[in-house]
């Protein structure tokens, strides 16, 4: 006789879609989600990546290929993002074949670009806007389809990003801030909006991913620095915070919640 696997199986042939799922946090998102035995299709801007990442789990896991996709839709344009958002969702359940489900049933939002500081006297309705395209309107815009390609059950989620800039401040990030505090309020109204599927939030603090853009020595000592200001002693890791995400997909119970994975540093 078998063990059970109550736990372990929660996502096993389910779909989630992984919106930023080719790198950082979102490429370990998808590792972990296809080793819980679900079909994981990724989707970011660039096609390149969007084939080299696809390549890349599928050699880590071959006996899983068939059930990894990917689709590039660019999220960058505010005229274009609702058009990419609903070929996205469309192109994803009509790729699934096979046995997979007709809907999604989950939607995991990690996309981003590269972090916009701004102050506030360089500050216009051209920065602000471009600040929050990707982080901020984009995960607003794709809430409108989830009703249309998610499967209404409280099994079913609806998960975004947001950062610890949320809760901490920091000098000259009061644009960047504000979207990220704004999230913590989506995702609570969305809740509500979207039930019975489930929303929440994940925010991490400083994670050692390809988001910063520096030099390697630079990198390394930016990210000693910010060891320092956590309990953990260490920055983030993509891995690391993969799972917070894998709980609240787990999680039948949890719905207008922004879990925190931050090593600590908000207390600091």
């Amino acid at each position: 006789m078998p063990d059970a696997r109550k736990y372990s199986s929660k996502l096993a042939n389910t779909h989630i879609l992984i919106i930023g799922g080719t790198s950082g946090i979102g490429f370990c998102v998808a590792e972990a989600s296809v080793e819980a035995g679900a079909h994981v299709t990724i989707s970011s801007s660039n096609a390149s990546r969007v084939s080299t990442s696809v390549s890349a789990l599928q050699g880590s896991y071959p006996s899983a290929a068939s059930r990894i996709q990917g689709i590039v839709a660019d999220l960058s344009s505010a005229e274009t993002l609702e058009g990419e958002i609903a070929r996205l969702f469309e192109e994803t359940v009509a790729g699934q074949g096979g046995e997979k489900r007709l809907l999604l049933d989950h939607v995991v939002f990690t996309a981003g670009d590269a972090l916009s500081v701004v102050r506030l006297a360089d500050m216009n309705m051209g920065t602000v806007l471009q600040a929050g395209q990707i982080r901020f309107f984009a995960p607003l815009l794709i809430a409108k389809y989830i009703p249309r390609y998610v499967v209404a059950e409280h099994t079913s989620s609806y998960t975004i990003t947001t950062g610890s800039i949320s809760e901490k401040p920091i000098s000259d990030w009061s644009v960047v801030a504000s979207f990220a505090g704004g999230l913590h309020a989506m995702v609570r109204n969305l809740a509500l909006d979207l039930k019975p599927v489930r929303v929440n939030g994940v925010s991490p603090g400083v994670v050692d991913t390809e988001l910063w853009k520096m030099g390697e020595e630079e990198k390394k000592a930016f990210m000693a620095e910010c060891a320092k200001r956590t309990v953990t002693g260490r920055a983030g890791r993509p891995e690391d915070v993969a799972e917070s995400f894998m709980g609240v997909l787990r999680d039948g119970n949890m719905s207008g919640s922004v879990v925190r994975t931050d090593g600590g540093g908000l207390i600091m």
